[in-house]
Parts: structure tokens; sequence; C-alpha cells
């Protein structure tokens, strides 16, 4: 059913905590690709940069960095995961997150998206905004949405009396 898996990541433990279910998926068979992405957003404020110091050359040094570390992560996690004979590549991409993943979704006729969420609500997700959310809203992709343990949403539920 699922033949491309695309699996957004930003290097965290909490993103990774879909790994068990991206490999449960290879495991029900079908799937030939599973494509690991992580994404770098490119500096917005160019006519900033004097105002806190920093010279153009200084902002492209610092986002090849980040796009190098970027890389670094990815095909440390590519050498980890063993999914028999599926194959599995790393791609870096620019831009905004969400916006890209969509984009590359689509460019790249994915079948699935696998996602993790903090399960943020409320204030919470108003003030930090949810790449998996965007996602959900933006993609024309099957999207599996992973909310790792000690993440559950806080909901209030009045006390009856």
């Amino acid at each position: 059913m699922y033949e491309k898996v695309l699996v957004p990541l930003d290097g965290s433990a909490l993103a990774e905590c879909v790994l068990p279910h991206v490999e449960n998926i290879v495991r029900s068979g079908g799937v030939r690709d599973v494509v690991f992405i992580r994404v770098t957003e490119p500096s917005y404020m160019p006519t900033r940069y004097a105002e806190i110091g920093l010279t153009e050359a200084d902002v492209k040094r610092i986002e090849a960095e980040s796009e190098a570390a970027a890389r670094r992560y990815l095909d440390e996690l590519v050498g980890r995961v063993k999914y028999g004979k599926v194959n599995v590549k790393a791609e870096v991409l620019t831009g905004k997150a969400a916006d890209s993943l969509a984009d590359y979704a689509v460019k790249n006729k994915v079948d699935l998206i696998i996602i993790a969420t903090h399960g943020r609500s409320g204030i919470s997700r108003w003030v930090w905004g949810s790449v998996a959310d965007r996602i959900l809203h933006s993609s024309r992709v099957p999207i599996l949405m992973v909310r790792p343990p000690g993440c559950e949403p806080k909901v209030y539920i009045p006390e009856r009396k």
C-alpha cells in the first residue's frame, strides 16, 4: 500500500520516536523507499545583519554549517537503521519546514508521511507553532502523526459536583 515513506526529523529524540513505527510499516511489506528529511531554514532578515553584527558572509557560513550538521545527523541515522532491501536515503532541504516537506511529498510521489507531534494545544500551539499541524493541513499525502510518550495533551476537564 505504501511504497515511498517520508520521515521528517529535526534531530531530537522526540522526533525519532517515529522510528519504531517506520520499522513496523516497512516490515508489513510493500515499502520500497524510506526518505529521512531534515529541513534547515535560511535567514529571513538580510536587512538586519549589520544591526546584530553579522556580515552576509557570516550568515552564509552559519547556514552552511547548519546544512552540514543536518547532513551529518541524517547520515548517522541512515547508518543506524536497517530495513532489509528497502532503499533508505537522506535529504536536507532548505526553506520553511512545513511548506518544503509538503512540496517534496507531492513532487516525489510520497505515499505516506510519518511525523512526531508534541501534542500542544491552545496558546502553546499558537506561540510555538506546529510543523506537524501545518503539514497535516497543507499536505495531500496521508500522514501518520505519532505522539511520543510523555507528551500527553493538557486538556482541562472540570470536576463534576
